[in-house]
């Protein structure tokens, strides 16, 4: 996983962690449901990177 990529969904995480956080002290459910669902984005681009570096190091292991 690229240096930006790791940086641009640890941001996306903290913010849906900020409006979560947010709406909840706010009485804001839509705000709050935001915030989860960007941190669940955020996760979920985790988890294909982590993905494309294993397929990455599998094929790496393969042609040398």
């Amino acid at each position: 996983m690229g240096l930006g990529d790791k940086i641009s969904n640890k941001a996306e995480d903290l913010k849906g962690k900020g409006k979560e956080t947010a709406g909840t002290a706010t009485g804001d459910e839509e705000l709050r449901a935001e915030g989860k669902g960007d941190q669940a984005s955020a996760s979920i681009k985790d988890g294909v990177e982590k993905v494309k570096d294993a397929a990455k190091d599998i094929k790496d292991g393969l042609t040398k």
